[in-house]
């Protein structure tokens, strides 16, 4: 092995370890790098690392060894037991000051935990939430890194260096302490479901309504990316519709069978949405769609015996359906953002972590999977008003709803009057009408509440904070109402 020392280490050679670590070394850093098994990491020297300046080690005493002070050491390795386990090895071989980072999709209370833990060892931890897939570790990741001020003041000028470049600013700013940066690769994964799904049911739509051709629905996709749908999905989606099969000559994407998969993090999203008490109906949405998409024999077998609507020819104006659809989905994808910078907000505050919002939308602009054009508005929002109540409110997004939401509206109707399901469509609208409406039907509710629990009640015409309790029945006692101070 060579006495030279590297600036940098990376353990798990699976395909985002080694596009990183191929990352990191095209920007002029030394790269150290360790795989579990030995046969690996002599393939990736033997390749694709060959020539460069990258040091191959065969054990973890190397790995360290050859580690420039303060050493980096990067873990990229499944989330979970098998992070632990490598820390565990780690551990041992670390002097203080040292650092270790994980770059997996780790959960942020592991993160919170871990990094807890290793202060108290002297050591150093940074959670680091990578976004991009292979050719955004390859190209430039967008890197959302939590940890302490000191340990960003060393890991943080690799990191921007190998990130995204948008309008000349690094997709990578320290999010703040202990697992911040991991929360925050959550609520972009949350956000990556409803964009999706959000996706997915504006081609059901308009494949129900109006049945376009692969080469349309190309078009179609094609004519949004030039407008405020810029998207990466969007553009993805556009390439997909061009993809014949092979062996049939058909469309690729109408051979794929509709079952989706999922790895978690929508799922903890919505969770944490609970536990906070925050809404977050849109990926939630988004997260069962993907639950019933799995479910398909069943689906397959309630289909023939649940009854559906007859579907009538289209007759409107093409154009203008394709264009309410539009509305549609940059409507809800508006009112997605805006739930998932809610529950960040929410978050932030609970675990004191100082979010900057116009910070979090720089670094979404570029490399990871959520980057899309109208994350420049929503940059510009928050340096407008860093206290924003809710990103509709910003006076942009605002003027968006007053322009799309009848075509919203219109697209919605088209697919309950045909049987399509668009469960993240509706609950962006639900969510909208709801956070709008000045009274909503909640003074039933909470009738019924102290009507069978003697949950107590407000009033309209009385001070808050004074509660009241009413013998509905009058059985047993008078009917008046008895009042409370909170």
């Amino acid at each position: 092995m060579s006495n030279k020392q590297s600036d940098i280490g990376l353990i798990g050679l699976a395909v985002m370890g080694e596009n990183l670590v191929l990352n990191m070394e095209s920007k002029g850093f030394s790269v150290s790098v360790y795989n579990r098994t030995a046969a690996v990491t002599e393939k990736f020297a033997d390749g694709r690392a060959k020539g460069k300046n990258i040091i191959s080690t065969k054990t973890l005493e190397d790995f360290v060894g050859s580690l420039a002070h303060p050493r980096k050491a990067m873990i990229m390795v499944k989330a979970g037991a098998p992070v632990d386990a490598v820390i565990d090895q780690l551990v041992p071989l670390l002097e203080q000051g040292d650092i270790i980072i994980d770059g997996g999709n780790s959960l942020w209370t592991d993160t919170q935990r871990r990094e807890k833990d290793l202060k108290k060892k002297g050591l150093r931890y940074v959670g680091a939430g990578v976004s991009g897939g292979e050719e955004g570790a390859l190209n430039g990741p967008s890197i959302m890194p939590g940890g302490s001020e000191e340990a960003w003041k060393s890991v943080g000028p690799i990191f921007r260096k190998i990130a995204a470049i948008v309008e000349g600013e690094p997709c990578c700013r320290h999010m703040g302490p202990d697992g911040a940066g991991h929360y925050v690769k959550m609520i972009h994964n949350g956000i990556e479901y409803g964009d999706m799904q959000l996706i997915c049911e504006a081609y059901a739509i308009l494949k129900t309504a109006i049945n376009p051709s692969a080469e349309e629905f190309h078009q179609i996709f094609a004519e949004w990316n030039k407008g405020e749908l810029n998207s990466y999905l969007i553009d993805i989606t556009e390439q997909i519709f061009t993809k014949q099969d092979e062996e049939t000559g058909k469309p690729l994407v109408d051979l794929i069978l509709d079952k989706a998969g999922q790895k978690g993090t929508g799922k903890w999203t919505v969770g944490n949405a609970v536990e906070h008490a925050v809404v977050l109906s849109t990926v939630n949405a988004a997260v069962e769609a993907r639950i019933l998409s799995s479910m398909k024999d069943k689906r397959v077998a309630a289909s023939k015996i649940l009854p559906t609507v007859e579907v009538k020819p289209f007759a409107g104006d093409r154009q203008q359906f394709i264009n309410d659809v539009r509305d549609a989905l940059y409507a809800s994808k508006i009112v997605s953002y805006a739930q998932g910078l809610d529950l960040l907000a929410t978050a932030g505050k609970f675990y004191n972590w100082n979010l900057n919002f116009g910070d979090i939308a720089t670094i979404w602009r570029g490399g990871c999977i959520i980057r899309a054009a109208f994350l420049n508005r929503i940059k510009e929002a928050y340096e407008a008003n860093p206290n924003l109540e809710n990103l509709m409110l910003a006076p942009f997004f605002t003027e968006v709803f007053v322009k799309s939401q009848a075509g919203w509206r219109r697209a919605i109707c088209a697919a309950v009057e045909r049987g399509v399901a668009v469960p993240a469509f509706t609950a962006s609208l639900g969510y909208y009408d709801s956070y709008r409406s000045a009274c909503l039907p909640a003074n039933l509710l909470q009738a019924q509440r102290d009507f069978f629990g003697a949950h107590t009640y407000e009033r309209l015409d009385k001070p808050a904070g004074e509660f009241f309790h009413t013998n509905w029945t009058g059985q047993g006692g008078a009917t008046a109402s008895t009042t409370y101070t909170a």
